[in-house]
């Protein structure tokens, strides 16, 4: 496992981060088993949610780090402030209650990184950036950053705090993978994906943010399952996400370039997808969600297997040589 660091958070960070949507507290030996094995091997790095499970994700996250008695191990990454369905919810109120909500169900005296898990740029980031330093000031929070906002956004988010002597955000989770979406999967979703973001990307080169990614596999594309002769249409709901973002001639001509590398460096689809975003100039840790530790420890490998950048480009269709 490679680790990293960050301001604020006195632990180091793996590069790889084990999604917990999965876990459940109707499933707890699964669960249990599953964060045992990956702890074991090395990723010390948990994302949660607010939402996730309504609640129970968080619940059965903490259980698992008091019963283990590793609070001060392993490092939580927890998100909150989640738009529902009838209103956005990045407000000072909101924000306040859903980390309270968060430390009652972990039964944490903190979070060590805390992400806003959407934005609304109709409010200004002077009250979300005071608010945020509240609770860490406090101690309920070692640092915090957002999840789906701008550059932009974090840029005048920081811009706020250095004129007001205060913390500024310190990390970002948008989406990135070598797939570029040909469409929202949802709305507010922030990638930095595709040669329309390359200035994003320098921008945050230039700073060098921590970039906690998700999706490196673009939601499936990457898994191995799809191909040129599949149909364009589909039922399933995580399938259908894929070919509405993601099935385009650009992107198919970029899976068949992983599937020439994958061949050459005996790696598989995933792994090529993974490598490809860990081999980037950028300070990256990778969130994944292996379901298996079998699935973790194949994603792990793609930590070992760094890409050129003549390589890199090659894959982006940026060049025709490598």
């Amino acid at each position: 496992m490679l680790y990293g660091y960050i301001d604020e958070i006195d632990k180091p960070i793996s590069r790889l981060v084990q999604g917990t949507m999965m876990v459940s507290s109707n499933a707890l030996g699964y669960s249990f088993g599953l964060l045992d094995a990956v702890f074991e091997r090395g990723c010390n790095t948990f994302d949660t949610a607010h939402v996730y499970g309504g609640g129970d994700n968080e619940r059965t996250v903490g259980r698992w780090v008091n019963e283990r008695g590793i609070r001060e191990k392993v490092v939580i990454l927890g998100k909150g402030a989640h738009h529902n369905q009838d209103r956005k919810r990045v407000t000072p109120f909101d924000i306040t209650a859903d980390i309270h909500d968060s430390l009652a169900r972990f039964k944490f005296e903190y979070i060590d990184l805390y992400l806003l898990h959407r934005d609304d740029p109709a409010v200004p980031v002077g009250p979300i950036v005071e608010v945020l330093n509240e609770h860490y000031r406090a101690g309920k929070i070692h640092a915090f950053g957002g999840s789906n906002w701008s550059h932009a956004r974090i840029a005048a988010a920081n811009a706020y705090a250095a004129e007001h002597g205060l913390k500024p955000f310190i990390a970002s989770s948008p989406n990135y993978s070598l797939a570029e979406q040909m469409q929202e999967p949802w709305p507010g979703c922030v990638s930095i994906s595709g040669p329309a973001n390359g200035a994003v990307r320098a921008w945050y080169a230039a700073n060098n943010m921590p970039l906690f990614t998700w999706s490196s596999l673009a939601g499936g594309f990457f898994s191995g399952r799809f191909d040129r002769t599949l149909p364009m249409t589909s039922t399933d709901y995580f399938d259908k996400l894929v070919v509405d973002c993601y099935f385009s001639p650009q992107n198919f001509d970029r899976l068949d370039r992983v599937r020439i590398i994958g061949a050459e460096k005996r790696l598989s689809v995933p792994q090529v997808a993974l490598a490809y975003v860990m081999s980037q100039p950028l300070n990256i840790f990778a969130l994944t969600g292996g379901r298996s530790v079998e699935e973790f420890m194949t994603n792990a490998l793609a930590l070992g297997a760094p890409l050129t950048p003549a390589e890199l480009a090659w894959l982006n269709l940026e060049s025709d040589s490598r």
